[in-house]
Parts: structure tokens; C-alpha cells; sequence
């Protein structure tokens, strides 16, 4: 398979042959906070890991920890928070301010640091971009969590109890953004109501004209005030118990409506009875801060510490009281939720129903290849020492060439057809569970055969100490069972192949694509694989590669044509060398993409409006060849989560921009935020990756693009 190492390859043999200074692998990325899961949005792996796998996740606030207890119990009440979420099955993800990151999922290192913490700032959406901006830390809101459990495909989020309307919210016009949140973002927030300080009948009638659905928990229509299982107003509906309150969410995520949900869940009967004792000092500390002229977003750790005063700590142990118990609650059906999701008998969202019915008029693309079961270790240093055991960690994913291929065009919009073949292991259910979102029709499931799997040992900078794999079945991959989708590759609008599949498949699927004028994508995966389709005429069929430069070499090399005993380390050189290696190739292939390592990207191609035209060709060629050299993006290693799917990620962002009629600098640019975006997640692709996430129109780098440099081809 392909490693984006650094992005470094493996020592592979030919690279031995060549220069040790080409060891680098598809393209370094740069650093930038713009953009979620590398600097902006930072998915815990365990939290990623879990959604990748449609197990259950809570998301938690960290407000409680910055701004609603003192220390210790604050940091407390967080540990037992997240040990009662994974007693109930589920994978708590507390979401805080790190720095001018916002992180979802915390360690315990984190959630210390934000409970010792004086000068964290309380961020809701408005309070973001400055938080951001200044590099600060803080702890998030309702609205603030709700926004990055959003981004991170978290359903349900568990907090104490949501803002509102203030008591005189009719001339103060205070009224919480949690409410306009809960109106735009489709989140199921389980609470304990609304905060018994606040005036909860308007907080209801605002609630509703923000379309926000409200249910109690159980079996009592009481809407919770918070420490008072009643508050005097009555829910506009109830669910009984957690498969319900699943039911409803299902519901609301099918339709699409793109606001949330209130769960409100009264507290344990054993904890209420202290609750009129309770509302007797909020009065109290209400009519204080009057007088003190305390208001906003200080009126409420105000009053909850005024009230633990008077209340001498009763307020507090039910404050506590009742955040255990909507965590348990919570995750009770975070656990249903994804029982239900993982049956799949909850009606699709009307977009999926359109996508799937619009399938015509999207472009066909078939990709045929590997899918792996891939295990990553990550050493903590830099040499590893063979024969004793170094520290470092292990995560499990799901990789191979053709598999990231159509797992990333997937995930940018397209919905392309995937050709495969997997064992009847242990292993084969988790890889089309953790596919779900592919078209995998086309994945043959083999007896008595075993799921490709792959293991690479890493040190910390990234580079390659040793790689295992078993790769065996993709030798199935045959022209027999590929030919009964004959239909669908005649009529596609692109074929991807990668260099895994047997030769005898390339061949066949080159001949097809020539008959029907198919462009196709070849992927050569690594040097000893690079070479198949030249062994032969099915080369000429291709219309796209995108090699680095030692299995550009192997290439020319397939075709008897002389190559390089040593390469050039020198950027100019080395782009020359590229240049002259990729013009053979030209007389057929569109396009050739080099990916150069540290050294960037260089597009090979027909000249047209100042970068090379990446759009299919039909006949001759009629412009004058050009290469475009689009220099690398700086990163550190300590970005660097997953190296095993960064230039299968480019490679795909290449594809939907050509498929989104991008210009060529839009497309280079979607795949080096791909490739960004899946160098710093525990899996090959990023499981967050959407269109928006690598448009380069929405994210920036710090500074502006470098200027791509264009040099002219001999003819």
C-alpha cells in the first residue's frame, strides 16, 4: 500500500538505488488553524476511533469545569462524569479550549489544566473566533459544544442545565445563545431543564419559535427547573425511556430539519427534596446581583456560588447530583441511538434520499482496488530499537489504496462505485460497518480467505521503520469477477485503479476503458507496482497517474527508456528530471502528478490558462505541454497522526475538484488540504472530511497560497 510518510515512503528498493533524499512520499501540508482536525477542530483518537465505528459517544461541556465549581470538585465531578459515560457503554468526549484549539475529547492531563485554570475564558459561538484568534484557553458553553460536537458527528450532548430567557428578558432583551443554537444546530442536548434562575416560561415560548423540540425525560409531562423536577410549566412532549428518546432523535436527524433537540431529564427524587431550600437562595442571590449590578455572562457563576454559600454546599452535591444523573441518561441513549443506527432502520435524510435518487446525473466513478485493516504504531522517539519493546502507541484503521480513494471522494461529495474484495474473518464486519457511507456494492466477500491487513512501524518524526502485510486477497480482485460490472465501467465517467490489483485486471479494465473512452486514474501504490501497466500496451489507455519520482522512474523504466543512476537533490533539478521522465509518458496520459515530498507537487500536462487543464481529453492534443510546480505546505511532525492515507487523500481532492468543474490551482489545493486533514487523524482518510472542509475558497492557509511556478515542457 502507500505510505505518505513526512510525507516519507519506505526504504523501497529502487529509492535505495536513486538518493536517500527521496524518501518522502505525496506532500508535506502546512500549518493553520482554519481548518477542523489539524489546529482548529482536534478529534480526540479514541473519540474518532469510536464514530468511525458507529459506537456510542456523549459529548460534555467544560463550563462546568472553567466557570461552575470550584477546585477540586470541579475536576471531580468531570472524572466521574466520563467514568459514568463509559460505564454506561459509551465514549465521553468533553469539548474545551486548549491554546486556540478547540479540542473534543480531553485527557486527563487536559481536563486538570482547565480545572487549575484562572483565566479561562467562557466561550460560547460568538466568543470563538476571538478565543481562536488569541491562542486562548476556555471552557465551552452549551452553544460552543454544541457547535464543535456538531462538527465532529456527535448526537447527543450532556449538560447540567441549558441558558434561557433572563428574568426580565423582556426589556433586557438577555436571552442565551444556547437557545439560538439549539434552533440551527442538530444536536439532542440532555439537561436538567432550564436553570431554575432564569424565567423558564418564555425560555419555553422561545424555544418554540426557534423550532426546537422539547421532551421530558420519563414518564411526567413536568418540564425540570433545573433543582426541581418541577417547574410550573408542562413539556410539550415526553419520551419514556432511552430506546424512545433514540426513536425521537432518529427522527429528527432523518428529516433533516438542522435544529436540536432538549431532553430534559428531572433530577433523582433522593436530591430534590432540597429544592425549595434552594429556590428560597437563588432568590436571595437573584436580589443581590441586582443590587450589585451583576448581569450577562457573570450572573450565573454569581449566583450557583452564592447559592452553595447559603445553601451551605446543599446546591452543590445537587448540582452534582443531578449532571450524574443526565450523563447516565445520556448515555443510555447515546447506547440506543447507535444500536438503531447501526440496524439501519431509521429512514435516511431527504439529501441521502436525493443523492441516491440523482445517482444518474453524478458523475460514475468506479475505483477499483485494496482495502486494508491497517495497524499503525507510533513510536516516541525517533530511533526505535529492533529486538526490545519501545514505548509508543497502536491504533487501528481502515486503509488500502483503492479504498481511500473512494472513502475520500465519498466524503467530498461524489459516490463512487467500489470494486473489492474482503475475507469471512473477524475482520470483514468492521470494515464494511466502518464503509457504510461508501457505495461497497461491489466488495466481494470471500470464504476462506483472509481481509487484507497491514502493519507499519513508525518513529515520531513520521519516517517508516518497517512495514508487514498480507495482501494476499487482492490477488481475487480477478478480470472474472471485475468483468460482471462491465456495464458500469463502459459507462463511466472515471476509473481508479490501484497497483494492487492483479495485472491481468489492469489489463482488462485498460481495455475496456479504451474502447468506451474512459479516462482512468492509476494509482502505482509503490515502486514494484508502478510498472504494471507498462509492461504492456495498457498504459496507453490511462489518462492520469500520479507517481513520485522513484516509481515515475520504474515507469520509464517498464518502456526501455533511459532513466537517472542518481537523482539530483536540488529543487530545480529534481523538477527537471521530473519533467523529462513525465514528457514520455504525455503522449497519451492527460496528466501527470508528481508528488515531490518536501519539495511539493508538480503537474505535468497540456498548457491551458496558466496551469496544466486536469479536464478529460478528447482527440489530440492541441496545447503546448507545461509543468506547474505547487511548492509544499510546512507542517510539524507533531500534526502528524496517521500517515498511510495522505496522498491517497490528494489524489482525491485532485478528483472532486475536476469533478466540481474547479480550475486546476483549486483542485491541487483541495487535495493538499485532504491530505492535511488525514495526516492528522488516526485514520487514513479524515472521518470529519466534508467538501467544505477542503474548499479552498472557506480555508486558508495563515498566509496567502504560494504562487504556483510554471515551466515549459520540450515538445
Amino acid at each position: 500500500m502507500k505510505l505518505s510518510v513526512s510525507l516519507r515512503y519506505s526504504e523501497l528498493r529502487l529509492l535505495k538505488e536513486v538518493s536517500a533524499q527521496l524518501l518522502k512520499r505525496g506532500i508535506s501540508t502546512f500549518h493553520s488553524r482554519l481548518c477542523k482536525n489539524d489546529g482548529l477542530f482536534l478529534v480526540h483518537p479514541a473519540v474518532s476511533q469510536a464514530l468511525a465505528e458507529n459506537r456510542p459517544v456523549v459529548a460534555l461541556e467544560s463550563t462546568i469545569i472553567t466557570h461552575g465549581m470550584p477546585y477540586p470538585h470541579n475536576l471531580s465531578t468531570a472524572k466521574a462524569v466520563e467514568a459514568i459515560v463509559r460505564s454506561e457503554g459509551a465514549i465521553p468526549a468533553t469539548v474545551g479550549l486548549l491554546q486556540g484549539r478547540v479540542h473534543v475529547g480531553l485527557s486527563s492531563e487536559e481536563l486538570d489544566y482547565l480545572a487549575r485554570s484562572k483565566t479561562s475564558l467562557k466561550v460560547s459561538r460568538r466568543d470563538l473566533p476571538y478565543a481562536i484568534s488569541k491562542g486562548l484557553c476556555g471552557g465551552t458553553t452549551v452553544s460552543g459544544t454544541m457547535i464543535a460536537a456538531h462538527r465532529a458527528s456527535i448526537h447527543v450532548f450532556v449538560t447540567g442545565g441549558v441558558g434561557g430567557v433572563h428574568r426580565d428578558g423582556e426589556n433586557s432583551m438577555d436571552i442565551s445563545a444556547d437557545l439560538t443554537e439549539l434552533g440551527r444546530t442538530p444536536i439532542a442536548v440532555v439537561s436538567a431543564g432550564v436553570k431554575s434562575i432564569l424565567d423558564i416560561g418564555r425560555t419555553l415560548e422561545y424555544l418554540e419559535t426557534q423550532g426546537v423540540c422539547v421532551a421530558t425525560f420519563g414518564t411526567s409531562m413536568n418540564f425540570p427547573a433545573f433543582f426541581s423536577p418541577q417547574s410550573g410549566f408542562t413539556s410539550p412532549y415526553h419520551v419514556n425511556n432511552a430506546e424512545e428518546a433514540a426513536d425521537l432523535i432518529a427522527g429528527n436527524l432523518s428529516l433533516g430539519l438542522q435544529s436540536g433537540l432538549l431532553l430534559a431529564v428531572p433530577i433523582p427524587k433522593e436530591h430534590a427534596a432540597a429544592g425549595q431550600q434552594i429556590e428560597n437562595a437563588i432568590q436571595a442571590a437573584l436580589a443581590e446581583a441586582n443590587v450589585k449590578g451583576i448581569r450577562g455572562r457573570d450572573l450565573t457563576p454569581f449566583i450557583l456560588q452564592k447559592v452553595n454559600e447559603l445553601t451551605r454546599g446543599k446546591s452543590l452535591q445537587a448540582n452534582i447530583a443531578l449532571i450524574h444523573n443526565n450523563a447516565r441518561v445520556g448515555s443510555q441513549i447515546a447506547c440506543a441511538l447507535s444500536k438503531r443506527m447501526q440496524k439501519k432502520t431509521w429512514t435516511p435524510a431527504p439529501h441521502a434520499k436525493e443523492r441516491e435518487k440523482d445517482s444518474d446525473s453524478q458523475p460514475n466513478i468506479v475505483v477499483i482496488g485494496g482495502v486494508n485493516v491497517d495497524f499503525i504504531a507510533k513510536g516516541k522517539t525517533d530511533k526505535l530499537v529492533f529486538g526490545q519493546t519501545n514505548p509508543g502507541s497502536v491504533c487501528q484503521s481502515f486503509g488500502g489504496v483503492g479504498k481511500n480513494l473512494a472513502d475520500s471522494l465519498s466524503r467530498m461529495g461524489q459516490r463512487p462505485l467500489f470494486i473489492s474484495a474482503i475475507g469471512t474473518d473477524s475482520h470483514s464486519d468492521a470494515v464494511l460497518n466502518y464503509c457504510r457511507h461508501m457505495n461497497t456494492s461491489g466488495v466481494a466477500v470471500l470464504k476462506e480467505q483472509r481481509t487484507a491487513t497491514y502493519c507499519a512501524v513508525i518513529t515520531e518524526s513520521g519516517d517508516l521503520s518497517l512495514g508487514l502485510g498480507d495482501m494476499d486477497i487482492h490477488q481475487q480482485i480477478t478480470e472474472q469477477y471485475v468483468a460482471q460490472f462491465e456495464d458500469k465501467l463502459s459507462t463511466a465517467s472515471l476509473m481508479c485503479l490501484d497497483g494492487n490489483i492483479p495485472i491481468s485486471t489492469i489489463n482488462y479494465v485498460c481495455s475496456v476503458a479504451k474502447k468506451h473512452a474512459v479516462p482512468v486514474w492509476y494509482e502505482p501504490t509503490d515502486c514494484d507496482k508502478a510498472c504494471k501497466p507498462f509492461l504492456s500496451d495498457s498504459w496507453k489507455a490511462l489518462a492520469y497517474t500520479s507517481p513520485n519520482l522513484a516509481e515515475l522512474c520504474t515507469m520509464n523504466k517498464a518502456l526501455g527508456l533511459p532513466t537517472p543512476a542518481v537523482v539530483p537533490s536540488s529543487v530545480e533539478e529534481v523538477l527537471s528530471c521530473a519533467m523529462d521522465l513525465a514528457r514520455p509518458l504525455l503522449d497519451h496520459l492527460r496528466c501527470v502528478v508528481v508528488t515531490l515530498g518536501a519539495m511539493g507537487v508538480l503537474l505535468c500536462g497540456e498548457h491551458n490558462a496558466g496551469s496544466v487543464d486536469l479536464q478529460p481529453r478528447r482527440g489530440t492534443r492541441k496545447g503546448r505541454l507545461c509543468a506547474v510546480h505547487y511548492s509544499a505546505l510546512a507542517h510539524t511532525a507533531a500534526e502528524m497522526v496517521n500517515v498511510s492515507g495522505a496522498g491517497d487523500s490528494l489524489a482525491g481532492g485532485i478528483l472532486a475538484g475536476m469533478f466540481q468543474s474547479r480550475d486546476t490551482h483549486s483542485c491541487v489545493r483541495m487535495g493538499l488540504l485532504a491530505a492535511r486533514l488525514s495526516l492528522a487523524s488516526p485514520h487514513p482518510v479524515c472521518t470529519t472530511m466534508t467538501t467544505d472542509s477542503v474548499d479552498p475558497n472557506k480555508v486558508q492557509p495563515p498566509q496567502s497560497w504560494p504562487q504556483p511556478n510554471l515551466l515549459w515542457m520540450e515538445e
